[in-house]
């Protein structure tokens, strides 16, 4: 194989194997994809497992989740929890109580100002999933969504949020159809 400019090309190899490089390809897909969402939160000052737990609490709504019940749901494990709660709670967005029957559990739930917050977002956040992976047909995102999952599968946690086994996965909306229902 030649170089562009006609040398010959060395057959190194610029992975160490296959995993190493669907990994490695993973990884900076989600970088690249990461930049167009960070566009989007930070013009209203949220980091994206912020707005991961205010769509959780949104799915709930009117009833909440207790805090260990949202860091089980998030798309990424945060590692401080109560200082990601901290922030959307003194942005209005969040209230937190303690449960009188067991003062170690403490209930969320999203405010008004939350759910509008997450209205006001919605066109942004529809055209940002545009913008990630419009360029593939729904029969790629599908593949690619089994592929995505049947790669992590084995480190799940059986019976969790996100085992596959129990996800529920309907026929997913069309952007028209997924903005309505965000305006709701």
């Amino acid at each position: 194989m030649s170089n562009r400019d006609g040398s010959q090309r060395s057959h190194v190899r610029r992975y160490d194997s296959d995993e190493q490089e669907a990994y490695l390809n993973l990884w900076r897909t989600y970088d690249r994809l990461k930049a167009y969402e960070e566009e989007v939160f930070t013009t209203v000052g949220l980091s994206a497992q912020q707005y991961n737990a205010l769509r959780l609490l949104q799915i709930v709504h009117p009833a909440t989740l207790t805090v260990q019940g949202i860091g089980a749901k998030l798309i990424s494990r945060a590692p401080d929890m109560t200082r990601l709660l901290d922030r959307l709670e003194q942005r209005g967005w969040i209230t937190r109580t303690r449960r009188e029957d067991n003062r170690r559990v403490v209930d969320v739930a999203i405010t008004s100002a939350g759910l509008q917050l997450l209205k006001q977002l919605a066109d942004r956040v529809i055209a940002c999933h545009e913008r990630q992976l419009g360029h593939l047909s729904s029969s790629e995102l599908r593949t690619l969504s089994d592929l995505l999952i049947k790669a992590r599968s084995p480190h799940e946690e059986i019976g969790g949020p996100w085992d596959p086994e129990q996800l529920v996965r309907s026929r997913p909306l069309n952007s028209k159809q997924a903005l309505e229902t965000n305006r709701e």
